[in-house]
């Protein structure tokens, strides 16, 4: 009987984890390319990524910094596959550390404080349904009510990510 006591909130809790309600979730990505930023909204760069539409803001604000949309939603949807247990795990290493630092340096807080806290949380939050991290899923996921990203290094930065994390598998805790 005790064990059911316990079960409950275990599941409770798991049940609205798993449950796609997103608390304290980024509402606005501010999109950085050299000196020119765009507020974007958090669905408006979800509809851009799944389905390749482009708001007129954005579509303008791509034209403006010359870059093209493929690009960014390339980036924005790339998979990564890792194991959240084993990505918790090392993200709170010090080698996750160091990681954690250099990407948030890219993908940040307004005030650049508990990037990497938040960085760690969205990350982790993003891989645990699937097994899979897109960059979108991490935006969507950003525990503050904006995130900031520097757009001309995305690529560089999924790179990173992809090289590290493709690593997972075989490093052993």
């Amino acid at each position: 009987m005790s064990h059911k006591i316990y079960l409950l909130p275990f599941l409770m809790f798991v049940g609205i984890f798993f449950s796609g309600i997103r608390v304290n979730a980024a509402e606005w990505v501010v999109l950085k390319y050299g000196l020119l930023f765009e507020h974007i909204s958090v669905p408006e760069l979800s509809t851009f990524a799944e389905t390749g539409e482009l708001s007129a803001s954005l579509r303008a604000y791509l034209r403006m910094v010359n870059k093209q949309p493929n690009e960014l939603r390339e980036v924005l949807t790339k998979e990564i596959e890792v194991d959240p247990i084993i990505l918790a795990k090392v993200l709170n290493s010090l080698p996750g550390e160091i990681l954690l630092a250099q990407v948030s340096e890219v993908i940040r807080t307004p005030t650049h404080r508990a990037s990497r806290e938040s960085l760690r949380g969205a990350l982790v939050t993003s891989a645990l349904p699937d097994g899979n991290i897109r960059l979108i899923e991490v935006l969507e996921n950003y525990p503050t009510p904006a995130v900031y990203v520097e757009g001309d290094r995305l690529v560089e930065i999924y790179n990173s990510l992809n090289l590290v994390l493709g690593l997972l598998p075989t490093i052993t805790l």
